[in-house]
Formats: structure tokens, C-alpha cells, sequence
């Protein structure tokens, strides 16, 4: 009997269906791992289990008794726990204090020293030991997500939701989490295990069900599945190239040089501390960390986007520090950021308006300050279709594309503009695993044309994959520069969490 079962749930939003007529049975005591693409269905799905939104048809059975999710603390009550990718902890209150945040039953003066106790015990049983009383904001992110596991555990969660567990983990947090969640089943928790990282996925969990533009495609056993190439090809309908092919190529001249950068924000917080390195033509300078130490920051001094407080960085020998973003582009640079939204794109324009917005003084589009539209849209319609963007047109408002396609957008233009430094910030986020490999392997071509590349990537395996060098950042330091046929994922990991090995 399944502990777990979605029976044909449907979620519509308007005209949109996000989930159709899905499938969802989970044992108890297994880690069912959620697959699918970008859009594929997959938040709805478990939002719905979570009570962050209502089915529009379809029933839910826990224990083979029908339930009815309300809100997210009709869940929390009925047992159910998520943990998101994005943490919900309050930085400003203490552990114990997030912990008890909400809980039904609270007496009117709360008893934080009982709580602290309880949550210290369960914690120790675990071998999560961390300081109830201590403030979230001083945590790692390593302790943050263990924190939101317990703070499920401590409200009875028999079932968990992790949504995208290891995103902002070391190797070395991926195996404890991995340790912590064969505890969990062995004392008969069940957990759904949400991820694109398909080598976890073989590692960790006991099945799988895969969705497809919101359809299930079907359920498999992880030990009958025989590669991350078979799993691959279920997610995305076909088989994919896992490859990404790399030649051999002589270093080019030196294309950056960053000496002793440092930074320092509003709010007086000294963020880069005498970053220096260099970077050639013909060479992939791959940059590892866990999000937030100073690797935004970074990118955004070498754009043009902050001005960095001391230190100086040139381009192709010339001067950029102080430099606008006009300038640090016309010095032949293309930036993928990492927020497309914010930087990368503007989502009232339409598709074809975007592709222009790096291109539009160029002649050949520009005549006395009128555009050749036709001679614009039958190069962007080729675009698209190179990087297959799903759009029903050219025209159609870049605010409306999912995830993945604005992406698509963002790329595709800055690739296209074959530059001499491209700056890639998470440039595959949100794609699924074909698209990723197609657009790794156009990093690594611009690279074999003698384009020097900085990628950012909390991904380690594109890292080691795609990378000449490594570079490691913590804390707004290099820990180190690796050529990457010496680094192992070990030595990144505790360069990661800011040990020299």
C-alpha cells in the first residue's frame, strides 16, 4: 500500500495547464525522486501537496485516507514538510526562534528553553548538532538547510519535500545531507527528492517519476535505470549527447588581468578582498563556490555594473576599472548574467526587440537612425530556431517565455556576437539537460576560436567539465588557481568551504 498517492490531479491557471491529470503513488520509507524539465510541473505538483495551492481536480490520499490540503498548515499537521530551494528562515531571529515560528499550540509566553532542549535532542539524533540559540544570519548555508530540515522533523514531518536540496551545498555537505537522509528512511520517513542533478539522483534515491509539459511519462526504479544517459533521455523524450567535445588549442594573448580587487557594499561590508588573477585567449577560467561569496560582486566590478573600491583590472591591456558597462562591451565583452530578468533582458519588449538590444547601432540594422526590420527579424527568427527558443512567434513579449527560453534569448544573442571575452554567469540555469549540454558546447567552441571565457557556476561537474583552470573563491578570496586535469572534487569541496587541504 502506498504511504503517498496523488490520484489524476489537474492544476489550470487560466488557459494554462500546469499539471494534467497526474499520477503521483510514493512508498513509505523511499526516496522518490521528481523529474522533469524547466516547466515541466514539477513545484505545482508538490506546491499542491504543500497546500500553497488548492487542485483544480484530483484527490490526495496520505495513509489510504483522503485528504484535504488547505493552506500549508493544514499540511505541517497532516505530516507533510518541504524544504525550498530558496531557505524560509527569518536571518535576524535565533535558531529556536525560527523553529517555533508559527507552530500551533504555542502558549501565549512562549518556552523557548523547553523547545531549545527538544530541538537539541532531535538535532544530536541526527548528527545535525547546531547552537539553538545562535542567529540564523551567522549560520552557513550548509547549517541553513539543515536547520530547515529539523524545523520539519521537529513538527512530526513524516513525509519531505526537498525541492533542489543540494543547489548551494560543497561535496563535502552533499554526502552528509546523503548520510542524514538514509537515517531519516531507515526509521521510515519518505522523501521526495526534487533535482536536475542526475548523479544524485542515481546515488540517492529508490524511484523516480518523471513529467512532461505537466503529464507523468511514467515511474521507474532508479537500479533499472543504467546511466545518466538513460535517465536524460527520459526527462527530455530523446536521447542526449552527454559529451561535451574540447580541443587541444595553444593559450592566446592575455585577455584580462585582475590585480588586488576589492570591494566594499553600502553598508560597509568589505565583500572581494585583493582578488587577482588572469585570464587568456583560448582558455575556460572556471570560478567554484558556494553562492554568495563574492562571486556577484565580482562580476559586477569586471561589467561595469559596481565600481570596484581598490585594485584596477584591465581589458586587452587597457584600463577598465572605472569604466561603464557601454564601455566594458564595446571592449569586444558578452555578458550572460546571472539574473536574466534584472540585467539580461527587458520582459515588456518583444523577442526580436531583445536580440536587437547588443546590435542596434551596427549599419547594417541602422540607417540614419531607422531600423531594417525585415533584415532584423529574419536574422533573429534564425536565432531562435538555432537555440530553439519555443515561442508561437518573434513578436511575442519576452515576459511572457518561461524560464528557460528567456534564458535561450539571453544566450543566444550574446553568443551570437562571437566575443573576444564572454562572461558566463550561470549561463545554462533553468535549462534542461539537452539544452545544457548544446549550450556548453557553444561555450567551449567560442573557446576553441580563441575567446577567452570567465564561467560561473555553482554546478562543480560543469566546472571540472568545461574549465582549463579553476578558480576557487571563499568568502571574497581566491583559496586557490588549479589547473583542472589536477583538481579533484574533494580538494574544490574543502577549498569551498574555505579549507586548504
Amino acid at each position: 500500500m502506498a504511504f503517498l498517492e496523488m490520484k489524476h490531479i489537474s492544476k489550470y491557471f487560466g488557459d494554462v495547464a500546469a499539471n494534467v491529470d497526474v499520477n503521483l503513488s510514493v512508498e513509505k520509507g523511499e526516496v522518490h525522486a521528481l523529474l522533469g524539465e524547466n516547466g515541466a510541473g514539477k513545484s505545482t505538483l508538490m506546491n499542491i501537496l504543500y497546500g500553497m495551492y488548492s487542485q483544480s481536480e484530483g484527490d490526495i490520499y496520505l495513509n489510504d485516507e483522503l485528504v484535504r490540503i488547505k493552506d500549508p498548515r493544514d499540511s505541517i499537521a497532516k505530516g507533510i514538510g518541504m524544504v525550498h530551494q530558496h531557505f524560509m528562515l527569518i536571518p535576524a531571529l535565533s535558531v529556536i526562534e525560527n523553529v517555533v515560528l508559527g507552530l500551533q499550540g504555542q502558549k501565549f509566553v512562549l518556552d523557548l528553553k523547553t523547545a531549545a532542549k527538544e530541538f537539541s535532542e532531535l538535532a544530536k539524533k541526527y548528527g545535525m548538532e547546531i547552537d539553538p540559540w545562535a542567529k540564523v544570519s551567522q549560520l552557513s548555508v550548509g547549517q541553513q538547510q539543515r536547520l530547515e530540515i529539523l524545523k520539519a522533523l521537529y513538527r512530526k514531518a513524516d513525509l519531505l519535500i526537498l525541492d533542489e536540496p543540494t543547489a548551494v551545498l560543497t561535496p563535502q555537505e552533499v554526502e552528509g545531507l546523503f548520510e542524514m537522509i538514509r537515517g531519516l528512511t531507515k526509521e521510515g520517513h519518505t522523501i521526495i527528492f526534487i533535482s536536475h542533478k542526475l548523479v544524485e539522483i542515481m546515488e540517492i534515491c529508490d524511484r523516480c517519476t518523471v513529467l512532461r509539459q505537466g503529464r507523468v511519462v511514467g515511474t521507474k526504479k532508479i537500479s533499472e535505470i543504467h546511466d545518466r544517459k538513460e535517465l536524460a533521455a527520459l526527462m527530455v523524450g530523446h536521447q542526449v549527447d552527454m559529451t561535451v567535445q574540447k580541443k587541444d588549442i595553444p593559450r592566446g594573448e592575455k585577455i584580462l588581468d585582475v590585480k588586488d580587487l576589492s570591494f566594499t557594499n553600502k553598508k560597509k561590508v568589505r565583500i572581494l578582498k585583493n582578488i587577482s588573477f588572469d585570464l587568456y585567449g583560448g582558455e575556460i577560467l572556471g570560478i567554484c563556490g558556494v553562492d554568495g561569496n563574492g562571486q556577484s560582486e565580482l562580476i559586477h566590478c569586471l561589467t561595469g555594473l559596481e565600481t570596484a573600491t581598490s585594485g584596477h583590472f584591465t581589458i586587452k591591456g587597457k584600463d577598465m576599472t572605472q569604466a561603464r558597462p557601454r564601455d566594458v562591451l564595446a571592449m569586444g565583452v558578452s555578458h550572460i548574467p546571472e539574473d536574466r530578468l534584472k540585467y539580461g533582458m527587458v520582459r515588456e519588449m518583444n523577442i526580436n526587440e531583445n536580440l536587437l538590444l547588443m546590435t542596434y547601432r551596427k549599419p547594417e540594422y541602422n540607417k540614419h537612425g531607422l531600423f531594417d526590420w525585415k533584415k532584423i527579424t529574419e536574422k533573429n527568427e534564425k536565432l531562435c530556431e538555432v537555440y530553439n527558443v519555443k515561442t508561437p512567434s518573434i513578436h511575442e513579449l519576452a515576459g511572457n517565455l518561461s524560464g528557460g527560453n528567456q534564458q535561450k534569448v539571453v544566450v543566444a544573442r550574446e553568443m551570437e556576437r562571437e566575443p573576444d571575452l564572454l562572461i558566463a554567469v550561470h549561463p545554462d540555469r533553468g535549462l534542461d539537460i539537452g539544452a545544457t549540454k548544446y549550450i556548453q558546447n557553444r561555450i567551449v567552441e567560442a573557446r576553441d576560436r580563441g575567446a577567452a571565457v570567465l564561467l560561473v557556476s555553482t554546478e562543480l561537474e560543469e566546472i571540472m567539465e568545461l574549465s582549463d583552470r579553476i578558480l576557487v573563491i571563499y568568502e571574497g578570496q581566491v583559496m586557490d588557481i588549479l589547473p583542472q586535469k589536477d583538481a579533484t572534487r574533494h580538494q574544490l569541496g574543502l577549498l569551498m568551504a574555505g579549507v586548504r587541504p
